[in-house]
């Protein structure tokens, strides 16, 4: 059975954005730039795979993508409706009121039934959950894996990893990566 994993930026203080949205306050190494290239090529929207030579680089880990409005939002006003054309797409969006390309999903209601459904369908790979806070916390009971990629920075406020009612559930870290600027990539699977 495929996987949910939900691989994400996040601050020290546990945000994945700012207020608005932002996400250009994580500093760089170039070494943690390297290991996103090596490990998880396909987490690289369209726009910069080009520059990065990744033009025909096969995806390593996932084969679909989920997204909330404020993790799309960003290439959509960019002009790219379609961020990841190397993966299944979908946007779980109960405002957004359409999307202008076929290869994207607009999914309005009930993406824990979306995720159960997914993971039974046949796939060459897992499940990416992108973003944002508030689809993880909904998803929570549905993730197997979290891979989060800790910046070395405090944002002070914004959006955090999960933003929904408090359900504690337990996860214990399988493996830490540390990378030259400080920051780590901390692999957690449920605990117990």
């Amino acid at each position: 059975m495929r996987k949910l994993v939900y691989y994400v930026a996040v601050s020290v203080d546990g945000f994945i954005a700012g207020p608005s949205g932002e996400f250009d306050f994580y500093p760089a190494a170039p070494d943690m730039a390297e290991h996103q290239l090596t490990e998880f090529p396909e987490t690289i929207p369209v726009q910069a795979r080009p520059h990065l030579g990744l033009t025909d680089t096969p995806n390593r880990r996932f084969d679909t993508v989920l997204m909330g409005l404020g993790a799309y939002r960003p290439g959509l006003d960019a002009g790219i409706p379609s961020p990841y054309p190397h993966l299944e797409q979908y946007v779980v969006s109960s405002s957004l009121p359409a999307v202008d390309d076929p290869a994207v999903h607009l999914v309005r209601a009930d993406p824990l039934g979306l995720v159960r459904e997914l993971k039974q369908q046949p796939g060459s790979g897992d499940l990416w959950l992108c973003g944002g806070g508030r689809l993880a916390a909904e998803l929570l009971p549905e993730i197997d894996e979290l891979v989060l990629k800790r910046y070395p920075v405090v944002a002070g406020g914004g959006i955090p990893a999960f933003a929904g009612p408090l359900r504690p559930r337990p996860f214990a870290p399988v493996e830490t990566l540390t990378f030259s600027h400080g920051g780590t990539v901390t692999t957690y699977r449920p605990a117990g």
